[in-house]
């Protein structure tokens, strides 16, 4: 399995993926038009063409069929372009001595102070790869791209989870809030959103504080928590330094989670080393490595073995890589020490 930047001739696999994500994934809607469009910025962003604000690096999960099962992206810096928006999660606080009565009140206060952070975003893998090393591979080969370009991306890296919904795609937070301003589905106003269509939400979306003592009490209990199936993203992403610091989402209240770039473990940890083949023991430590390309830029996972300077890696690997014996690679250990293999 290998990550690369994303191509033209990846849009049928792509369309297939968008279509089987469910609600929830802004960033990758089901549009046939829209996604030709980021595939096309994409592979401008990878030759340098775009500026910051407009960058758009998208990544596939190949497998050695050249079968794409996955994708991911990372956004050079938000709301540059246009407003990006989200919830933050304050505290109102009242008193009455001659009462005797003194409240702290839950607010929702809508913001902008996420604007010109980069993003990792559109992260999925389609199901039956979801085994293994894979998901791993495709959210963090992002990191160290990161790594290996540090120019390109803001002091800080953000990254919004998906929120709580059911199996129909209600998200409890949306119909006690949202649908009162938007008069839409939760699903319809995930989805124009993620076609570009986002004049709306600044038109109809609540510019006063919002008490979340007004709000269902299911509405209360999903802010800031994730969807299920999102819990083992939200715990990779805290263990490579990532945390969550009071911005949700505006429609499902899913949170943002937020780390400076030099501290994320991928990013702070990953080092410069000469490639060597060879066979990297039964000891060997599974390895995120890259080949220090931009344009032709190939991530892989695989057991490596580091000596005295060197990453030995296995012939398919370097393979996998595009690379020979001598040649510059960038790895990481692929997983923190705290996070379970």
């Amino acid at each position: 399995m290998i990550v690369r930047p994303v191509r033209s001739s990846d849009l049928p696999a792509l369309i297939d993926l968008a279509r089987s994500t469910g609600t929830g994934l802004t960033t990758l809607p089901a549009n046939e038009e829209r996604l030709t469009h980021r595939v096309g910025w994409a592979e401008k962003t990878f030759r340098g063409e775009a500026g910051r604000g407009d960058a758009d690096y998208l990544f596939v999960l190949e497998n050695d069929e050249g079968r794409v099962v996955g994708i991911s992206a990372i956004a050079g810096a938000v709301g540059l372009r246009e407003p990006w928006y989200n919830f933050r999660v304050g505290l109102t606080v009242s008193a009455s001595q001659e009462l005797n009565i003194y409240r702290e009140i839950p607010t929702l206060f809508l913001a902008n102070d996420l604007t010109g952070n980069s993003e990792l975003c559109s992260l999925f893998l389609h199901a039956d790869y979801r085994n293994g090393l894979n998901g791993r591979m495709l959210a963090k080969a992002r990191m160290l791209f990161i790594a290996e370009f540090p120019q390109l991306f803001g002091n800080k890296i953000i990254a919004e989870m998906r929120g709580v919904s059911n199996d129909a795609g209600r998200s409890p937070f949306w119909e006690s809030l949202g649908r009162h301003f938007f008069k839409m589905e939760f699903s319809q106003a995930d989805y124009l959103t993620g076609v570009g269509n986002k004049a709306f939400i600044a038109e109809l979306m609540p510019k006063f504080p919002l008490y979340s003592c007004f709000l269902s009490e299911d509405a209360r209990n999903v802010i800031g928590k994730v969807h299920p199936d999102t819990e083992p993203a939200l715990s990779m992403l805290k263990s490579e330094g990532f945390s969550y610091q009071g911005y949700v989402d505006i429609f499902d209240a899913g949170p943002a989670v937020e780390c400076e770039t030099s501290k994320i473990r991928a990013v702070r940890d990953s080092q410069s080393l000469v490639l060597a083949i060879g066979t990297p023991g039964d000891d060997a430590t599974p390895f995120l490595i890259h080949n220090r390309k931009r344009e032709e830029c190939r991530i892989t996972a695989a057991p490596a073995r580091l000596a005295a300077g060197t990453l030995v890696v296995d012939p398919q690997t370097a393979k996998r890589l595009q690379l020979v014996v001598g040649d510059q690679v960038r790895a990481v250990p692929l997983s923190a020490a705290r996070e379970s293999k």
